[in-house]
C-alpha cells in the first residue's frame, strides 16, 4: 500500500480516507471571481517537506502548516486574493491567481512550473482519480491526473472549450464522461455531457442559473440549480425540484459513502445576501429533496461530508453539526469557535471548514487562530495562533 492510499490521523490511529469536500472548489455563492492583484512568490526560508499539509491564505499570501500539529512550517508571500483547493495528491494544491491556475507543492513549500493560465480561473473538482479546472474567462476545462504533477512538471491531460465563456464548473467520470455546465456570462442555462472523445451525448437546459456541482454514491453527479437540482445519472438527466419557486441550491458536498448529497438552501432572489438555516439533503435514488432547519445560519464555506458520509455544517453559532444524511438528524454538535457573522462580500474571511480523513480543520480568522477536531470523538485535537487571520483553507487529500 502505498502513501497516497494510506488513511491519516492526527492521533496515529489508523482511519479510513474520507471522501473530499466538493464545495470547497465553489467560487462563492454570488458568481464573484478574483480581482487580485499581480503575484510574486517569495521564499521565506527552506524548508524540510511538511507531513500533510494544510495551506490556508491571508491578505498577502499563504500559511503553509503542518498537518498533524498544525506548526507554522512557512510563510509564502502572494498578494492579493487566492483561493487553494487540494489538487489530488499528498502533496499539491491549487492556487487560483489573477493569471490562472498555479500548481504549489505544499509539501515543499513552493511554486511548481505547472500552470494552467487563463482569466478568472474558477472551480477546481477532483473525482475518480482525475482533478477537473474550470476557467470561466475561457470556458477552458483541463483534466489531468494528479500523479503527473510528480517532479514539478506540466500534466498534460483532457481539454474542452465550452461554447461560451462562464463560471462553470465540470467532473468527469470514471468511464469517461465529461459533465459541463452551459451558459453564457449573462446566463448559465444548464449541463451537457461528453463522452471520451468530446462527443455530445446528453444535455439538459433544465437548470437556470447552474451552479456547482457533487458527486454522490454509484457515480450520480449533482448540479444546483434555482428552483432545485440536475442530476445525471446513469446516463441520463434527472431534475430534483425545489418546493416553491426560487429555491437556489448553488452548494453541494457530496460523498462516494452516501446516496445523499448535501447543499445548502436559498429562497429569496432579492437578498443581497440571504443567510439561509435550512440545508437541503438530495436523496439521489429517488431524486427527492429533504430540508432541515438547524436553527443557525451558514455560508458557501460551512459545508463539507465526513468520512462516513456524515453531511457537516459548520454553523454561525459556532457550532459544527455532524447530520445524518438519511434520516436529517443532527447526531453531534461540536462546538468549534465562537459566534460570528458572514460578510456581505464573498472575498472577506469566515470560520471556514476544511475535512481530511477523521479531523475537520476550522479556521477563527477573527482570532487569528485555526483548531483541528476529531469527528470521531468530538475532541479537539490541536490549535495554532497564527500571525494574521486566515481566509481560504484547505489541504492536499490524495485517492479520490
Amino acid at each position: 500500500m502505498n502513501r497516497s492510499t494510506r488513511a491519516r490521523t492526527l492521533t496515529g490511529t489508523a482511519l479510513a480516507l474520507a471522501t473530499a469536500m466538493a464545495l470547497t472548489a465553489c467560487g462563492g455563492g454570488d458568481d464573484a471571481s478574483s480581482d487580485a492583484e499581480p503575484k510574486k512568490q517569495t521564499k521565506s526560508s527552506e524548508a524540510a517537506a511538511v507531513k500533510n499539509p494544510i495551506v490556508a491564505s491571508y491578505d498577502g499570501g499563504l500559511y503553509v502548516l503542518d498537518g498533524e500539529t498544525l506548526k507554522l512550517a512557512k510563510t509564502i508571500e502572494l498578494p492579493g486574493f487566492n483561493r487553494v483547493n487540494p489538487a489530488g495528491d499528498e502533496d499539491h494544491v491549487v492556487i487560483s491567481t489573477d493569471t490562472g491556475f498555479r500548481v504549489f507543492d505544499a509539501a515543499r513549500q513552493e511554486f511548481t512550473d505547472a500552470e494552467f493560465k487563463g482569466s478568472k480561473p474558477g472551480h477546481v473538482v477532483r473525482h475518480g482519480g482525475k482533478t477537473v479546472l474550470f476557467t470561466d474567462g475561457t470556458g477552458e476545462v483541463n483534466v489531468f491526473d494528479p500523479a503527473d504533477l510528480a517532479g514539478g512538471k506540466q500534466p498534460e491531460g483532457r481539454n474542452y472549450t465550452s461554447a461560451k465563456p462562464h463560471h462553470g464548473v465540470a467532473i468527469e467520470l470514471p468511464n469517461g464522461e465529461l459533465v459541463s455546465t452551459l451558459g453564457t456570462e449573462e446566463k448559465r442555462t444548464g449541463a451537457l455531457v461528453l463522452d471520451k472523445d468530446n462527443k455530445e451525448i446528453a444535455r439538459s437546459e433544465n437548470c437556470p442559473g447552474v451552479h456547482g456541482e457533487a458527486a454522490a454514491k454509484d457515480e450520480v453527479v449533482g448540479l444546483g440549480c434555482e428552483d432545485g437540482v440536475l442530476l445525471y445519472k446513469n446516463g441520463r438527466f434527472t431534475k430534483v425540484d425545489a418546493p416553491g419557486g426560487y429555491a437556489r441550491t448553488g452548494n453541494q458536498a457530496g460523498s462516494d459513502a452516501s446516496p445523499i448529497l448535501l447543499g445548502d438552501y436559498k429562497t429569496d432572489p432579492e437578498a443581497e445576501l440571504e443567510r439561509p438555516t435550512r440545508i437541503s439533503l438530495i436523496d439521489t435514488r429517488t431524486a427527492k429533496m429533504k430540508l432541515v432547519d438547524l436553527g443557525t445560519s451558514y455560508s458557501f464555506r460551512s459545508l463539507a461530508r465526513g468520512p462516513h458520509g456524515e453531511a457537516l455544517v459548520l454553523g454561525t453559532n459556532g457550532v459544527l453539526h455532524v447530520i445524518d444524511p438519511e434520516t436529517g438528524k443532527v447526531e453531534k454538535k461540536i462546538d468549534a469557535v465562537g459566534d460570528w457573522t458572514e460578510p456581505l462580500d464573498w472575498q472577506q474571511p469566515r470560520p471556514t471548514l476544511f475535512v481530511r480523513d477523521h479531523t475537520a480543520y476550522v479556521s477563527d480568522p477573527g482570532k487569528r487562530q485555526l483548531h483541528a477536531f476529531d469527528l470521531d470523538s468530538g475532541e479537539k485535537l490541536t490549535s495554532v495562533t497564527l500571525p494574521k487571520g486566515t481566509n481560504e483553507l484547505s489541504g492536499t487529500v490524495a485517492g479520490h
